[in-house]
């Protein structure tokens, strides 16, 4: 395990250099990331190209035994380019073009752009391809983050061509995109636009289904440019990366087919943000960030942390956070670390005196006097080198949630698929944290295998919207040899262009969950909260005292704060079924396991058990809550993994990470206050070597690593 730092020489006068090196090595950092930003300083004007800045600079790493990630500079592309050839600037929708003067102002797909951008890391890769100090490169920066959306003429040419190589015909781009609709049919291919600017702001949702497709081959093989380039000059222990996670883009293509190791940029403070209406924010704040590196690890198991947040940040035009509280810096890198990251660089190492980030706080601010984040960077170097033993150890899981990114950029289509998509997720997330019960994220995408997912005992499908027979046929492998697949409502009503399916609900996947979904509905307001009744006595809501966030769970009864079920009670029989449900009848053999209670559909199921093979599929006609999922799980037997080793507080994080025969447990207190939880095995303090049994307290935002002896 290693930790750096982001660092920009461009920035600072030569003056601080040496010193700066001195002092990061003095906390523990060993790497540094540079340039991404500084196309200017290697090729001031076109076709002219010097070294010499950052050759004297790389001279005082080398002599220092600094070690550098060096990035290539094609986020801000320089004045005189944009100048010269403003065919490169992005547009938004309505035509607006996006000036020089910002950052990812281009677009991907301009000709003399990607020229341009294959000719600097061309020359950066022949003159430090094999220099002593570099270790990784990363490729541009951020990709498709701030802009997802690209709408410039290149980005038409690139998206009929995009077109032509999948439909071959308009004929078929026309069947697949539904265009006898409201008059859109195509007769030419020069007709054929990004999405534009309409009356109602309605654009084909088939067109804008396959346009985030495009989105996404764009800016993979923008990168797969620049790394087949830096392939032919680095060694082979020199890793190429680039920093993550961001929309409208395929990133476990983009890893495989270009990426040696994947990295992501960690900012839980975000949840935090004083802009944010504190009455209607969601609760977990800064855990949700463990939501996002569950994303990152199932891109790639063993990640980086390419800028770890050290300080409070904003930009003067946006985002505002409150200063990290002490003991945060190190809690959230830690959070990095219990999720999978072998690597962590903070950013920044000094707060920038200059520009749109001058709030974007680093280790050190504005005074650059020791403060207590460099030292709090101290410690998370002391207790990560203890961690050694746990590099390369796996994220412990016994369930995943099944995505894929047709569904993904579907639900950005279609509000209803939204509607009922990203509240189950967070939920089910939210189950996840709160029942200490650890989950992965497993992508269905060509070449997923019956491997893939027999790893985990039970899939979680929430709303598979879009179906093809050869994500179903898989699913259905898994559940013959055993396995268990829970899917939600609305499933398998679409074909892949978005089209909806003549056949009953859901589709493709009816074998699987014995059911038919005759009709279908939102919840009405007009209606109290729609509950279902369990009829299988084994579904209880968990019993025990549990003191959450936003709900309490006392002797089975829970009170809820923003959903009211049946006044306000959630009874140990009762399953919430909020936002949309299925009604359904079941096939011969399928068994039901709650039936809605209330409004005109009452006593139709609402959860279903069907036996295929040597396994079963749960229908759960609704959407999933924190509430119903732990039921769910906890039907299934797999809610609480650890009970046996660890008794904690919801408001504290559990994950457990393994290797061959060993295991760590990881405990993260987010909260300001003390939290105790019970250790139920002997156990060694990764931090003190101690070997400890029964009570512990935890502080204010403390982490604690436990050796499972």
């Amino acid at each position: 395990m290693t930790m750096g730092t982001c660092y920009y020489p461009e920035h600072w006068d030569k003056k601080l250099w040496s010193s700066d090196l001195d002092r990061m090595q003095d906390a523990g950092i060993s790497t540094i990331r540079i340039a991404e930003f500084a196309w200017s300083k290697f090729e001031p004007e076109e076709g002219i190209f010097t070294f010499d800045f950052f050759d004297e600079f790389l001279e005082i790493c080398v002599k220092k035994g600094m070690q550098v990630i060096m990035g290539t500079p094609t986020a801000t592309p320089p004045a005189w380019l944009t100048e010269k050839y403003p065919e490169v600037l992005n547009r938004r929708i309505d035509e607006t073009v996006m000036y020089h003067g910002g950052r990812r102002h281009y677009n991907y797909n301009a000709p003399v752009y990607r020229s341009l951008c294959s000719r600097i890391v061309e020359k950066m890769g022949e003159h430090y391809g094999k220099h002593p100090a570099i270790v990784g490169w990363q490729i541009d920066n951020e990709i498709n983050c701030e802009v997802d959306v690209f709408y410039s003429e290149a980005d038409t040419v690139a998206f009929r061509s995009f077109l032509k190589d999948k439909y071959t015909t308009l004929d078929k781009l026309n069947c697949a995109w539904g265009t006898t609709f409201w008059n859109q049919t195509y007769t030419e291919w020069e007709q054929v636009y990004v999405p534009r600017h309409t009356p109602s702001g309605n654009v084909n949702p088939h067109l804008q289904l396959d346009y985030y497709r495009f989105v996404s081959e764009s800016a993979i093989s923008f990168c797969k440019i620049q790394a087949d380039i830096l392939r032919k000059y680095v060694s082979e222990d020199v890793y190429i990366t680039t920093n993550g996670m961001f929309q409208n883009l395929d990133n476990h293509r983009m890893e495989e087919e270009c990426l040696d190791v994947y990295t992501y940029d960690s900012y839980p403070s975000f949840a935090f943000g004083l802009d944010r209406d504190p009455l209607h924010s969601t609760d977990l704040n800064d855990r949700k960030w463990s939501r996002n590196l569950n994303e990152v690890r199932s891109i790639c198991p063993h990640f980086g942390i390419m800028e770890q947040q050290s300080g409070a940040n904003g930009w003067n035009t946006r985002m505002e956070g409150p200063a990290p509280r002490p003991g945060q810096l190190k809690l959230w890198a830690m959070q990095s670390v219990a999720h999978g990251a072998d690597y962590i660089s903070f950013f920044r190492w000094r707060t920038c005196t200059m520009g749109t980030e001058i709030y974007w706080h680093g280790i050190l601010d504005y005074d650059n006097r020791d403060n207590r984040k460099l030292a709090e960077v101290k410690s998370f170097y002391e207790l990560q080198q203890k961690l050694n033993p746990v590099c390369g150890a796996d994220y412990d899981a016994k369930i995943a949630l099944v995505k894929d990114y047709d569904n993904e950029w579907d639900a950005k289509v279609d509000k209803w698929h939204g509607r009922v998509s990203y509240p189950s997720e967070f939920e089910i997330f939210a189950a996840s944290e709160l029942y200490h019960t650890p989950y992965d994220i497993q992508y269905l995408k060509e070449g997923s295998t019956l491997e893939d997912l027999k790893k985990y005992e039970v899939l979680i499908y929430p709303h598979p919207v879009l179906q093809e027979a050869s994500r179903v046929n898989l699913l259905k492998e898994y559940v013959a040899q055993g396995g268990i697949l829970v899917i939600g409502c609305r499933s398998g009503y679409k074909d892949m262009n978005g089209q909806c399916v003549m056949t009953p609900q859901p589709g493709l996947l009816a074998e699987l969950t014995g059911t038919d979904v005759a009709e279908w509905t939102f919840t009405s307001p007009a209606e109290d909260a729609v509950s279902a009744k369990v009829l299988d006595n084994k579904l209880k809501m968990v019993s025990g005292e549990c003191e959450l966030q936003k709900l309490k769970v006392v002797d089975g009864e829970c009170e809820l704060d923003k959903l009211k079920v049946n006044g306000g009670k959630c009874e140990p029989d009762k399953l919430q079924a909020p936002i949309f449900n299925d009604i359904m009848t079941v096939k011969e053999g399928t068994k039901v396991l709650a039936s809605y209670e209330n409004t005109f559909y009452a006593g139709t199921p609402a959860l279903t058990e069907n036996t295929y093979g040597k396994g079963k599929v749960l229908h759960l006609g609704t959407t999933f809550t924190r509430d119903n999922t732990a039921q769910i799980l906890n039907y299934l037997g797999m809610l609480e993994p650890y009970a046996n080793m660890v008794q904690a507080p919801a408001e504290v994080e559990v994950v457990v990470r393994n290797k061959e025969d060993k295991r760590w447990l990881f405990l993260l207190n987010y909260q300001a206050v003390s939290q105790t939880i019970q250790l139920k095995k002997e156990m060694k303090d990764m931090e003190t070597g101690d070997k400890i049994t029964g009570v512990i307290n935890m502080k204010p935002y403390e982490v604690k690593v436990y050796e499972c002896i």
